[in-house]
């Protein structure tokens, strides 16, 4: 039921349309390919599905095979009248909407848990992973798909070399892990860059005891300046008396220490 290739060109020339590289535009092409990342998102029948980005609705319909009540917000106002004739006769409920500004409250409002299922360009990617991580807890499981690097910087761990501030706020809010690998060559028009999937499960609840409010200005203080050690880069703000209560050494360099370390770090300032 997914686009071929030449089922895609063929809605794309009779709508008028083309991919628009201001908005990061590269559609997935392959049916082979959307029918795994609607395996890989864990969806099933009756399963609250948001799809953010559908553009002509390959994903979307492979999501609609395996049983998905799916959602799909379009900031595109040409695509979305072609969507709509694709996907809206199948029970999608199909919004125009940028996904940076929607009321997702209001959005959500029908089930306590959704699935989000996204195919995001590199330039909003991580900032919106994070907004819906912070502001949208209904989103309980997470499918994206993002510029290989920008993936392994959601998903990596301390001591891995693509370690940053998103991929701390993302631990503080779910576990994240790369799922799969999606070449250029399955989309149109074909991307300069490798494409990864990256699966977000949701915490049930924090996994460490200090609110993140208190855990990412040092976050952020210390990988401002990631090759100094933390004794330089926290000057001012943590001292060796708290570097001692929290068990962290001060001359490691930010890269090296986990989520639980901010946290022990962040109580041992409170508790000063």
């Amino acid at each position: 039921m997914t686009h071929t290739p030449a089922e895609l060109n063929a809605l794309l020339e009779r709508h008028g349309l083309q991919a628009r590289r201001a908005l990061g535009q590269n559609f997935v092409v392959d049916p082979n390919t959307v029918r795994r990342i609607a395996r890989l998102s864990g969806v099933g029948e009756g399963t609250p599905v948001v799809e953010i980005g559908p553009g002509l609705g390959s994903l979307t319909l492979a999501l609609v095979e395996l049983g998905a009540e799916v959602t799909a917000v379009e900031m595109d106002r040409g695509l979305v009248v072609a969507l709509r004739e694709i996907v809206e006769p199948l029970g999608v409920r199909v919004v125009e909407a940028d996904a940076r500004e929607v009321d997702w409250e209001r959005l959500l409002a029908d089930h306590p848990a959704w699935h989000l299922v996204a195919n995001l360009p590199y330039n909003i990617a991580t900032p919106l992973i994070i907004d819906l991580l912070r502001d949208v807890p209904t989103l309980t499981t997470m499918l994206v798909m993002v510029q290989r690097e920008v993936g392994e910087r959601l998903a990596a761990a301390a001591g891995d070399s693509a370690v940053g501030i998103p991929s701390m706020l993302v631990a503080y809010h779910g576990q994240a892990s790369v799922v799969g690998r999606v070449p250029a060559t399955v989309f149109h028009p074909k991307p300069r860059v490798e494409s990864v999937l990256v699966r977000i499960e949701r915490h049930s609840e924090p996994p460490v005891a200090q609110p993140l409010n208190k855990i990412e200005p040092l976050i952020r203080r210390a990988y401002g300046q990631r090759r100094k050690m933390l004794r330089r880069s926290l000057a001012g703000v943590v001292g060796a008396d708290v570097f001692e209560a929290a068990q962290v050494d001060p001359r490691a360099r930010p890269e090296t220490l986990d989520l639980a370390g901010w946290d022990r770090l962040a109580c041992a300032i409170r508790s000063g």
